[in-house]
């Protein structure tokens, strides 16, 4: 919304190469749902929409080079601030409200969801892409990321909404954000990181309870 989406990071790079299955995607270990869900394209009918035009197609940003995030950061710290907004849009998405966990990305935001990064670059795509999501999720734990990203672990849940997160309900999942300006710039989903440094949601060392 306010802020101004940078070139995909080193670090951003880094992450897409931890891409499992999506929140959306759920079915495997640490996802939930059936299969993944596709991204948002243009043309799609979404619920909740703001605008009955065609939203424009989302671009995917042509770098990759990638490698395993480090866990944590110099500091080892978490953002507050940043943990806060991510544990606000995952309440607000599962309550069932898809445009209000879309209010908290920026325009344009880059996401990844079991499929390479794609940048979405108007509200209806992100209005999209939130309603793709079948699991809700509750917050477990955070740790800091290098570049200024926060891996969140989260518990998935049933929530209110078409499609259904099934077989998922129960298990965790872990996501890579990074937060701008109070606003959601980067959404990547990541594997648990090697050694325990991901798993949050399993006592992974670095993870802080949210």
């Amino acid at each position: 919304m306010r802020s101004t989406l940078r070139p995909p990071t080193a670090i951003a790079v880094a992450v897409m190469a931890g891409l499992a299955l999506a929140l959306a995607g759920c079915g495997g270990g640490g996802g939930a749902g059936t299969g993944t869900t596709p991204a948002p394209v243009a043309g799609t009918t979404t619920p909740g929409a703001t605008s009955p035009t065609t939203p424009a197609s989302p671009t995917t940003p042509r770098r990759a080079t990638p490698t395993q995030p480090a866990p944590g950061s110099p500091s080892g710290k978490v953002d507050p601030a940043a943990v806060r907004i991510v544990r606000a849009w995952a309440d607000t998405l599962r309550r069932g409200d898809v445009r209000g966990a879309a209010g908290y990305f920026a325009v344009p935001s880059l996401v990844a969801n079991g499929s390479a990064p794609v940048r979405l670059t108007s509200r209806a795509l992100l209005v999209a892409f939130n309603a793709s999501l079948p699991c809700g999720a509750i917050l477990l734990s955070t740790e800091a990321a290098p570049g200024g990203f926060v891996i969140a672990t989260f518990r998935l849940t049933e929530r209110p909404g078409a499609g259904s997160c099934g077989s998922g309900t129960g298990s965790t999942a872990s996501t890579a954000f990074r937060v701008h300006d109070g606003r959601i710039v980067d959404w990547l989903r990541v594997q648990d990181l090697p050694g325990g440094g991901g798993g949050a949601g399993d006592g992974g060392a670095g993870g802080t309870p949210a």
